[in-house]
C-alpha cells in the first residue's frame, strides 16, 4: 500500500504518502537551516502563527508546550470558546534542531503517535512527519484531510520561516 499524493504546485512540494496500513508520511523541504524549522515547531507564538490552515476559518485560541523529553503539549483549536477542540500528549523524545516525537491522546484510547524529524542539507531543511496508529481502522478513521491540510500549513510555515531569516540576518 503506497498511495502518494503532491499538493502545491511549487519547488518545494509537500508529500504525504500511505506508507502501509498504520503509517502516513508527509515531507517537505524549507528553504531554512534546521535550527530556525525546529524554533517554528517548538516556541508557542510561532508555532501560533502557522499551525491552522487559514482555509479552515479557526484559530489556535491556546497553545501550551513544554517541547522536552517528558513533556506535554495541549493545542486548542476552533471558531470561539463555544465551538473548540484540544489535542494534547507528552513529548517522547526532542532532540534539538533534528527530531521529535510525540503521543496524540485526546482519542481515549491509544492514539497516534507523530515522528518529526529535521535534516538540514546546504542550509536547506527536509522534514520528515511520520504519522504511526495502533492499527490501519484507526488510519481510516483519521481519513487524510489533516495530513492533506499540511500543505497549506507548510506554505504558511514557509512565510514565517522567511520573517525568521529577515530577522536573524539583522540580529
Amino acid at each position: 500500500m503506497n498511495d502518494r499524493r503532491e499538493s502545491e504546485p511549487m519547488k518545494n512540494r509537500t508529500t504525504v504518502e500511505r506508507k502501509s496500513d498504520r503509517e502516513l508520511v508527509v515531507t517537505r523541504t524549507f528553504d531554512a537551516p534546521a535550527r530556525i524549522v525546529f524554533e517554528a515547531w517548538t516556541t508557542p507564538n510561532l508555532f501560533m502563527r502557522w499551525w491552522v490552515p487559514k482555509s479552515m476559518g479557526m484559530v489556535l485560541r491556546s497553545c501550551d508546550m513544554d517541547v522536552r523529553t517528558g513533556g506535554s503539549y495541549r493545542l486548542v483549536f476552533g471558531h470561539d470558546d463555544a465551538n473548540s477542540d484540544a489535542f494534547f500528549g507528552k513529548y517522547i523524545e526532542v532532540i534539538p534542531n533534528a527530531r521529535i516525537v510525540w503521543t496524540n491522546d485526546e482519542g481515549g484510547d491509544v492514539g497516534s503517535v507523530t515522528t518529526v524529524t529535521f535534516e538540514e542539507k546546504e542550509g536547506k531543511t527536509l522534514l520528515v512527519l511520520r504519522e504511526l496508529y495502533p492499527s490501519k481502522e484507526a488510519l481510516d478513521a483519521a481519513g487524510t484531510g489533516a495530513a492533506d491540510a499540511m500543505g497549506e500549513q507548510f506554505a504558511q510555515l514557509d512565510e514565517l520561516l522567511v520573517t525568521l531569516g529577515a530577522s536573524a540576518g539583522r540580529s
